[in-house]
């Protein structure tokens, strides 16, 4: 799972405190020699939360009035969590019908930012009235019970269901986490009755689906609720009072209605297809993000899968993006279901780096866009001032193919004098495959172990043969270039690309002697009525 290395500030302040207050209660628990004796009593106590607010005092500033009530909140979420140790695991599983575990290890910074969101969704859970009994192990201290319960990565979700577990594949916001608790637990849709619970419902739901239906009941209704059961993200919600209904789609102008509505400019969807579960879902995956969506470690999983395959990645500064932001909006609008946008803060290496390295473009700080195309493996960038028109042309010109897939490339070198030529993206085709002479490329990484090794014999080789006017040597980094013909996955490489064929090179193989490769090369390159030398 993957999670956010660069959280904000009071998202930062909640995780301080409430790792303060887990390790506070790790070392209570662990200097308590009593603290299984009476597991039953301290089930209770745990689930067991003070419902009484103490007050502020009214001198205190809002700043200091907010990190109390944050704290308090943390503190209050954590007693819901049950922690999990050698005496009680197998117990609290198989007495409950539902246990939500998060395993974690108390140095694992993913970890302590997933905490506070599996704290918050207890208590919403509690509140709600959820069957869910949240709880966490400390797998590092508890390593045979992690083992037991099949915890191999931290942090790692798992649904217990009457002992047996299964996988977490819902978000990980509180919200999310919330929302798949319920899914799995039978409440995969909220009924709405009244004004009050529909305002009610808007209060706590950023994204929803909303279902009209005169009676509950039929093949669109039993569709919906299909749907409902095999989404993992979204909370559904359904009315039959088409005022109440509008409270939370105000265009409904009739019943068996479904629309998606989302916290962003473009907030209403309808779906106009039949009522089928899979046109549903698919519905829902084409349209359940905003019209730019904030990469981040939490929602990584779910952008990667879209079914949007042609995706632009939009890497700027937060303040410049802020500027971009809008007139972006306005150009994803005419790309709906067909682009997915996307921006990273380009200060985050993070989430950055590894993308902009496949661009040879990792020590960028300007304003950058990208496109990916997943279906097909292949990248693009735009190659002239990301404003709002060039954006917009680009992602036409993504859509009908008439642009060219990217390879990255290192500047052109000075092979002056050189006895092997460096070869980079920009000039494989002029010095490989577009010259009349014979070539032979070695292809090696920085970090190849075995290419230092390789590329001294080929400078070797290089200067055995340097009064044979049909044949080069070359080389070329792939770490740092890219050419649509040449595939390469081990390192080093050595190809013979002979004159007249350079669509077949030759494969030599890199454990070969000096003299067999010089003995191969005379063989493929000289004249067949030229006397040989191979001796280096």
């Amino acid at each position: 799972m993957l999670f956010s290395k660069n959280p904000t500030s009071r998202f930062l302040l909640l995780t301080l405190i409430f790792v303060l207050l887990f390790f506070f209660s790790v070392n209570i628990n662990a200097s308590d020699p009593t603290n299984s004796e009476d597991d039953s009593d301290d089930l209770e106590q745990l689930l067991a939360l003070d419902e009484q607010e103490d007050q502020l005092p009214e001198d205190q500033d809002q700043e200091s009035s907010s990190r109390f009530s944050e704290a308090e909140v943390l503190s209050k979420a954590q007693r819901i969590v049950l922690e999990l140790n050698s005496d009680n695991s197998k117990r609290v599983i198989d007495e409950n019908e539902f246990v939500l575990l998060l395993g974690y290890a108390p140095w694992c910074v993913r970890s302590a930012e997933l905490m506070p969101q599996f704290a918050e969704a207890a208590t919403s859970l509690k509140e709600l009235g959820s069957p869910v009994l949240m709880a966490k192990l400390d797998a590092e201290r508890y390593p045979k019970v992690a083992s037991l319960l099949d915890i191999k990565g931290f942090p790692t979700l798992l649904l217990f269901v009457n002992g047996t577990s299964q996988a977490y594949t819902g978000g990980f916001s509180a919200e999310e986490i919330v929302i798949w608790a319920r899914k799995k637990t039978g409440v995969p849709v909220i009924r709405i009755n009244t004004v009050t619970e529909a305002e009610d419902f808007l209060k706590k739901h950023h994204m929803f689906v909303i279902g009209l239906f005169e009676k509950f009941e039929g093949s669109d209704y039993k569709a919906f609720i299909k749907a409902a059961m095999s989404d993992n993200e979204i909370q559904f919600a359904e009315a039959s009072n088409i005022e109440v209904a509008k409270l939370l789609y105000p265009d409904i102008k009739a019943t068996n209605f479904l629309g998606i509505v989302k916290s962003e400019p473009e907030r209403y969807t309808a779906y106009d297809g039949t009522f089928e579960m899979e046109n549903i879902l698919q519905f829902l995956d084409y349209n359940k993000f905003p019209l730019v969506t904030k990469l981040t470690e939490l929602n990584s999983v779910r952008v990667y899968s879209s079914p949007v395959k042609l995706q632009v990645y939009v890497f700027a500064k937060a303040d410049d993006f802020k500027i971009l932001l809008e007139p972006l909006q306005d150009v994803a609008r005419k790309f709906i279901t067909k682009v997915m946008f996307i921006y990273i803060d380009i200060v985050d290496e993070n989430l950055a780096k590894p993308f902009l390295t496949l661009f040879g473009l990792e020590e960028s700080k300007n304003t950058l866009v990208t496109a990916f195309d997943n279906k097909g493996s292949s990248k693009y960038l735009l190659q002239s001032d990301p404003t709002p028109s060039n954006i917009e042309e680009f992602c036409s010109g993504l859509l009908h193919g008439s642009i060219s897939t990217y390879f990255k490339s290192q500047p052109i070198p000075d092979n002056n004098n050189a006895s092997v030529l460096a070869v980079v993206g920009k000039t494989f085709d002029d010095l490989v495959l577009n010259s009349p002479k014979n070539v032979l490329l070695e292809v090696y990484t920085p970090w190849c172990i075995n290419c230092e090794t390789t590329s001294k014999q080929i400078e070797k080789l290089a200067k055995h043969f340097k009064g044979l006017d049909s044949l080069i040597f070359a080389k070329i980094d792939a770490s740092a270039n890219e050419h649509p013909k040449l595939q390469v996955d081990d390192y080093p490489s050595l190809f013979l690309y002979k004159a007249g064929d350079k669509d077949n090179p030759i494969k030599l193989s890199t454990k070969s002697g000096s003299k067999e490769l010089a003995a191969f090369i005379n063989k493929q390159v000289r004249p067949k009525d030229q006397a040989a030398k191979d001796e280096l």
